[in-house]
């Protein structure tokens, strides 16, 4: 599984449907309270997709800027807001001038960028600028999302793409960024009860790319593993919870 691809570009036009029930206010009120610590008026997303967090920090600056591989993704950010300045790239190689910006940052695609993304996000900021990675770590934390425990591979799959928090800091050490700070910005908590799950808008195949990673087969498998466990569940008169508990951190790293 893990050799998959998930096409961005093919779900481009419905991946915002995650925001439905979850908005993720907190990650979006960090990012703007980091905008404004800052004074940051250059900011640049990598992996900014469908523009959603961009769109969120239009208040407090003029110059936003995101890069992202998929056509899909910039096309729909570029519907989003036509004044954004929109690249497509790699997050390896960004084509922007050394002490370009004053923050540049990623949500939950750290896992695609990985560390050569730490080295030049260093290389782009300029002093009194910023490096902030926002997503979540699943070391650790099996038992708190449903999804790994139905959906064969998902887990051990999420833990070989995703790096650990202390992983990630001790890439940015090497990148010689100065100070390191790590808390929690969001929560996505949201069990669902028997059949509520199947009602889930995140476990759609092309929601997650812990699902969209499946292979048909698989993912069809995972869904039969919910509905006998629901039945299972009805038949003993008990009420069988689907837990999501999931931390979203947000890791700084300050260029002093």
């Amino acid at each position: 599984m893990s050799a998959r691809q998930v096409d961005y570009d093919r779900i481009a036009p419905t991946y915002d449907r995650r925001y439905r029930d979850d908005g993720m206010r907190g990650t979006a009120a960090a990012l703007l309270a980091l905008v404004a610590e800052l004074g940051a008026q250059h900011v640049l997303e990598v992996g900014c997709g469908t523009g959603r967090w961009l769109a969120d920090l239009r208040s407090v600056s003029d110059y936003l800027y995101g890069l992202d591989l998929s056509v899909g993704m910039l096309m729909q950010a570029r519907g989003r807001d036509a004044r954004l300045h929109l690249v497509r790239g790699r997050a390896g190689q960004l084509p922007f001038p050394a002490g370009a910006f004053g923050l540049v940052y990623c949500v939950n695609a750290l896992h695609h960028l990985q560390r050569r993304f730490v080295f030049e996000a260093r290389r782009l900021l300029r002093p009194g600028g910023a490096l902030a990675v926002v997503g979540m770590d699943p070391h650790g934390r099996r038992e708190h999302y449903y999804v790994y425990r139905y959906f064969d591979g998902t887990y051990e799959t999420d833990l070989a793409r995703f790096p650990s928090w202390s992983t990630v800091q001790d890439w940015m050490r090497a990148a010689s960024f100065e100070r390191i700070e790590c808390r929690v910005v969001d929560r996505i908590l949201d069990h669902k009860v028997g059949a509520q799950a199947l009602d889930d808008p995140f476990l759609h195949k092309d929601a997650t790319s812990q699902l969209a990673l499946l292979s048909d087969a698989a993912y069809r498998a995972g869904l039969d593993q919910i509905r006998m466990a629901i039945a299972a569940a009805e038949a003993a008169g008990e009420q069988l919870v689907f837990p999501v508990d999931i931390p979203i951190a947000m890791l700084v790293g300050w260029v002093d």
